[in-house]
Formats: C-alpha cells, sequence, structure tokens
C-alpha cells in the first residue's frame, strides 16, 4: 500500500437529516406556542389557523403538515400546558407505578402542587377558563383523561378510608374546586376573597396552610385500624 493512501483520512459523512429535523421542532414549537399568546391576547374564540400561523410567522398550511389540523395543534398545546401532563408528568407516572406510596403527605403534596402551578401559569388559567365556558371536543378529551388519573390515584388513597364514613373523594373535590376558583378568581379580578388576597404571599401561604390543615384533618379521622 502507497504512504500516501495509509495516511488519507476517512471523509466525515455530513448528517443530512439534522437541519431539517431541527427545523421542524423549531415550527412545531412556535406554533405550540402561538397557541398560548393568541389563547392569552384573544381568548378561545381566536383560535384558528388564520391567527395561530400569523402569530408564529410560518405558513399556515404547516399546522395541517406538522399537527394534522387546528384539532390536533390546540390539544397538543393543552396536554404541554395541563397540570397532570406537563410539570407534574414525571411525578404522577411515578405514583401510577407505586400507588402504594400514596399517603397524607402524597395527598397534601399532589394540591399544594396543584395550588402553585395554577395561581402562577396563566395559560393554564385561561386553559381551565375554557373547559368551564364552552363544549368542546378537545376539552372533553383531556378532562376524561385527567379524572381518569385522578380516579386511579383516588381509588388507592380511599383504602385508607374503607369501612368509614369519610367520603375522601368529595374532601378533594371540595379542595381542587376551591383551588381552581380561587386561583382564577385572584388572577381575573385581582381582588380580595374572604377578605385574603392571593396576589400577596401573605395570602397564598395562608391558603396553602389551611390546604394543609384539611388534609391533616381527613385523615386525623380516618379509621384506627387503618393507621400503618
Amino acid at each position: 500500500m502507497e504512504a500516501n493512501e495509509s495516511n488519507e483520512k476517512p471523509k466525515k459523512v455530513r448528517k443530512v437529516s439534522q437541519g431539517p429535523i431541527r427545523e421542524k421542532a423549531r415550527t412545531m414549537r412556535k406554533l405550540i406556542d402561538a397557541v398560548g399568546k393568541v389563547l392569552e391576547e384573544k381568548g378561545y374564540s381566536g383560535l384558528n389557523i388564520a391567527n395561530i400561523s400569523k402569530e408564529a410567522k410560518v405558513d399556515r398550511k404547516l399546522v395541517y403538515v406538522y399537527f394534522g389540523g387546528i384539532d390536533p395543534l390546540v390539544e397538543t398545546y393543552i396536554r404541554d400546558k395541563d397540570f397532570w401532563k406537563s410539570d407534574s408528568k414525571e411525578y404522577i407516572t411515578n405514583l401510577m407505578e407505586n400507588p402504594d406510596q400514596i399517603n397524607k403527605e402524597i395527598v397534601n403534596e399532589l394540591l399544594q402542587m396543584q395550588f402553585d402551578t395554577l395561581l402562577d401559569n396563566v395559560e393554564l388559567q385561561k386553559i381551565i377558563h375554557w373547559e368551564i365556558g364552552e363544549k368542546n371536543d378537545v376539552l372533553r378529551k383531556i378532562i376524561d383523561e385527567r379524572e381518569e388519573i385522578g380516579k386511579t390515584l383516588f381509588e388507592h388513597a380511599e383504602k385508607d378510608f374503607a369501612n368509614s364514613d369519610i367520603d375522601l373523594r368529595a374532601i378533594m373535590a371540595l379542595q381542587i374546586g376551591g383551588i381552581y376558583y380561587l386561583s382564577l378568581h385572584a388572577k381575573s379580578n385581582g381582588n380580595k376573597f374572604c377578605g385574603i388576597d392571593l396576589n400577596t404571599p401573605e395570602g397564598e401561604k395562608r391558603i396553602e396552610k389551611a390546604i394543609k390543615q384539611v388534609i391533616d384533618l381527613t385523615y386525623s379521622l380516618k379509621p384506627k385500624k387503618a393507621w400503618k
């Protein structure tokens, strides 16, 4: 073999697919983020392909190319922002795989996480408003899936209250409903509720403390034989 052949370095193969793949991911992200901006500025009635593609500054046909239409795009956005599907996804997945670890502390932590997330996330607040104010197939699908996750978690948490008259699920419904309303009320109107201003650190801490007190009281009433 000649010297020039033995010293010859192999040519690098250019990964031509990386550019288009990255560009597609960026464009999809732009469209998903644009849904949130349109929802915040124009409300759910403004969620159409024209407004979303204009906000994202991309060709409107890409909504069909990458998502198949407006509904799948909006569904992707909601899943991206929903409490049960986004920030807490890993935490919830772990609980679903290890349901026996659900106890008083876990229940309280779930409620606290939900309160903190909803109070700080304007886009999630808009989604909840949308769910309350309008019937929509995409929203119904997300709500049903959220309920199914909650059902699984509740079924395991309720085992601590077997053979008792404590209705944990109803208590949780009141807690979560209160969290939803207080968060939406505080951010929509910016005024006090029962004299508590949730837009201040003091008001937020009072609600967090109350959430824990209700859970502590509920678990203090469970049957003695159920205590581990």
